[in-house]
């Protein structure tokens, strides 16, 4: 197993997320198989994962209580543990000490090793920060009493959301935990957060490495375009080297829901092995024949006259997401957003589309944004 430096921590590289655990055969999401978890724990620290990963609304509520279990069998300075406050739920800000305390209760543990501020986005920013909810005030208290021994926080936010929040409480946070993966480096723009995070001197925790699963497995034709490069290499490995190359990366998350995940992804990171230059230009090639985006450039131009001063950037950079994959942040990223200011704002005068250097058809893509975010998503 790979370690990374952390203070006086030496972390595996990979940790275990406990987001996608094996379900019970049939059963719902908060019906954990406790068997095949025990089985997968125990596998994880007997190949070197010390760190774990769970937060108050995995698993309708059951992760904390199922990690908190399987875990306890072993001795407690044997592993690392981090949960989060949940703050995407906003009815839940004025509840931090109790919902600490009762995290606390629920993983049968005495303190966290790491504590996270959960999904900072537009929405939630202001209400994070708000002193009446006092909640980085209590928190700072709770690892001053050695309750959370390091602080930090995940975001699923734009850039600017980031920058906010790290420059209003860079002080006090060790570590940032954002979506990371080649896919994402360009649809999301996660290369710029890096490069933020890397400025402020922020290590770097990773979430859906793989995408949700979208990167383990390719098409033929692109599957082909890497082997050429590394034979051995299996397809999923090749997300975990992307990010082995990328400065700052200190953790990698990944949910894996079964043994199997668990033994690929364990043998992945018994060695290091970044990928060269030439690798990852092979690998951006692949990244653009995957991705159907319309080529807004965020000029601004259309933004002056839009009658309805819609955001028309931020939207286009959202609707390419939702072209790739609807998912339930992309939902919140709009909804975060003034009703007035959302796609099915847009009146389609097309006043935007007359001076676009693009000349993208801006109203037709606001139309079939508007539709899909009526539609279903996944996480």
């Amino acid at each position: 197993m790979i370690y990374k430096d952390f203070k006086d921590k030496k972390l595996s590289a990979l940790g275990l997320g406990a987001m996608r655990l094996p379900i019970m055969k049939g059963g719902s999401d908060g019906q954990i198989d406790e068997e095949q978890t025990v089985k997968m724990v125990d596998y994880a620290l007997d190949h070197g994962i010390n760190y774990f990963d769970t937060a108050y609304g995995y698993h309708d509520g059951q992760s904390e209580i199922v990690m908190g279990k399987v875990l306890g069998r072993y001795p407690r300075e044997s592993y690392y543990l981090a949960d989060k406050f949940p703050g995407y739920d906003l009815s839940n800000m004025d509840k931090v000490e109790s919902i600490f305390e009762e995290q606390l209760k629920k993983c049968g543990t005495d303190y966290f090793d790491f504590y996270l501020f959960h999904n900072v986005y537009e929405k939630n920013i202001d209400p994070y920060m708000d002193e009446k909810y006092g909640i980085m005030e209590y928190l700072r208290k709770q690892k001053e009493a050695g309750r959370i021994r390091h602080l930090g926080f995940s975001c699923h936010g734009r850039y600017d959301t980031l920058k906010r929040f790290l420059d209003t409480y860079g002080d006090d946070l060790e570590f940032c935990q954002i979506q990371l993966n080649y896919l994402d480096w360009k649809l999301q723009d996660a290369k710029a957060k890096v490069e933020l995070l890397n400025e402020y001197k922020m290590p770097i925790w990773v979430m859906e490495p793989l995408r949700g699963g979208k990167l383990a497995s390719l098409s033929d034709e692109n599957s082909e375009k890497l082997k050429a490069c590394r034979p051995d290499e299996k397809i999923p490995a090749w997300g975990f080297r992307f990010l082995q190359s990328i400065p700052g990366v200190t953790m990698i998350l990944s949910g894996m829901s079964d043994m199997e995940q668990l033994m690929e992804n364990a043998a992945t990171f018994a060695q290091e092995k970044p990928l060269t230059e030439e690798e990852i230009k092979v690998l951006m090639e692949v990244t653009d024949s995957m991705l159907d985006i319309l080529p807004c450039t965020a000029c601004r131009y259309c933004t002056s006259h839009c009658p309805k001063k819609l955001d028309i950037p931020t939207l286009m950079s959202l609707y390419n997401e939702s072209r790739f994959n609807m998912t339930i942040i992309t939902q919140m990223a709009v909804g975060a957003m003034p009703e007035d200011k959302r796609p099915d704002a847009c009146i389609g005068c097309k006043s935007c589309e007359a001076v676009c250097p693009q000349m993208l058809k801006i109203s037709e893509a606001m139309k079939d944004f508007a539709q899909k975010l009526v539609q279903p998503a996944g996480l």
